[in-house]
């Protein structure tokens, strides 16, 4: 879709979504004593203002050194109240395509006793659909400013993947993997901290990082967090790749140069941690004659412009293929498996991958699971298997625009091989 087109879309919900917001509220205040109706649309006027106004000035405003509480709570508010009007739109629209059809069914009856049953009912019908419009915008408010509590709560998930071609000395290797860890948007030591303590306790024989481990900038990893992360130890090693975001494409700088030395520090900072950066490139391990490889590519995305930095042919260079018949990928985007791995890449067994965060926002439970990032990618949060194939997309360690988690948890990965 044209990106011109996208543009107008949004904006027609948008604009679709404040008309019905507003004709609802004006119509619950309107038996109101005159004092209280004014009050409260003034009230619902000035929070929208302010939430506009937040969008249209977001580019000048200096969101890293406002105070984190009140960035967190405005943040956490203006998306609440957003989505919770386009609920109202949604409910809202149902009402009308209600009214139509009865209008429809009761010109077509010629009757008048049955329109005005139907008058009725529609009375009823419209308020219980305004109040639920009103009641899940009040959720959704409610939803979203409580989810900031869950930034930081941190959930193991394990799983156990067969694989036929898995050498015997590497059944039940323990992997933890980590992903998208968005240092910049952090504002608790303490609490990251605990977060790396719980990666520790499960005791991984290696431990994988797919990617964007900050949101911009080399500097967001200060000397408290290159000391936190650095904590990360394995009988195997630690080792990580580069995510969309660590490429320092979403802001302006002052050189192409100032750029290219922003990731050459990121690069540094991932091997004073510790942490065996893998750009287009493989290692292999050995117990006794079986071998397995970890292949590690740069950013590759097929979606929404990503950028495609990673070379798969590069990664392989080198790489005895048939001496190795488990291969283990480091991709942090996850549409890359659809678009790639899977039909030129087919002795790859195991893709690891991140970047969707499942959108921090969601259904996650083991009967449904359901977020709208899901309407962008295929494959989305946890484990999908295609054939000898498959993929595992983690959640997220950290978070990113939305200061919170509404559903969808950060996420601590623990894979055992069978």
């Amino acid at each position: 879709m044209h990106m011109g087109l996208r543009i107008i879309i949004m904006l027609a919900v948008i604009g679709l979504a404040e008309f019905y917001s507003y004709i609802l509220i004006r119509s619950l205040v309107r038996e109101m004593p005159a004092s209280l109706r004014v009050g409260l649309m003034c009230l619902y006027i000035g929070l929208t203002l302010l939430t506009w106004t937040g969008f249209i000035l977001f580019p000048r405003i200096n969101w890293a050194n406002m105070p984190h509480l009140l960035r967190n709570v405005y943040i956490a508010f203006v998306i609440g109240f957003v989505v919770g009007k386009i609920l109202i739109l949604l409910v809202m629209l149902i009402d009308d395509l209600r009214r139509l059809m009865t209008w429809m069914v009761a010109s077509m009856a010629f009757s008048n006793s049955r329109s005005s049953d139907s008058a009725g009912t529609t009375i009823d019908r419209s308020l219980f659909l305004k109040r639920t419009a009103i009641v899940l915008a009040g959720l959704s408010l409610v939803g979203f400013m409580q989810g900031i509590r869950n930034r930081y709560n941190y959930r193991v998930r394990k799983i156990k993947i067969k694989f036929a071609s898995l050498p015997e000395s590497f059944k039940g290797l323990k992997i933890v993997q980590i992903s998208d860890i968005h240092t910049g948007s952090f504002d608790n030591h303490a609490a990251v901290a605990h977060g790396i303590e719980r990666v520790m306790d499960q005791e991984a024989d290696i431990i994988l990082f797919t990617g964007d481990l900050v949101n911009n900038h080399a500097h967001e990893v200060d000397e408290k967090y290159q000391e936190i992360f650095s904590r990360l130890k394995a009988p195997m090693g630690v080792f990580s790749t580069l995510g969309n975001h660590d490429y320092g494409d979403y802001v302006q700088w002052p050189t192409p140069q100032d750029k290219i030395n922003n990731l050459n520090t990121l690069k540094g900072i991932h091997q004073s941690m510790g942490w065996r950066l893998l750009m287009n490139e493989h290692v292999v391990f050995e117990r006794g004659n079986d071998k397995i490889a970890i292949v590690g590519i740069e950013n590759w995305g097929a979606k929404a412009n990503f950028p495609k930095y990673g070379s798969m042919k590069k990664a392989y260079e080198g790489l005895p293929e048939k001496n190795i018949p488990f291969k283990i990928l480091l991709s942090h985007d996850p549409s890359h498996w659809d678009a790639e791995v899977k039909v030129l890449y087919k002795d790859i067994n195991l893709t690891l991958s991140g970047h969707t965060h499942g959108m921090q926002f969601g259904i996650d439970s083991k009967i449904f699971k359901w977020s709208p990032v899901q309407y962008i990618y295929k494959q989305w949060a946890g484990h999908y298997q295609e054939g000898e194939q498959s993929l595992y997309v983690n959640r997220g360690f950290g978070f990113l625009g939305y200061p919170g988690r509404l559903g969808i948890l950060p996420e601590i990965t623990v894979i055992e091989l069978a």
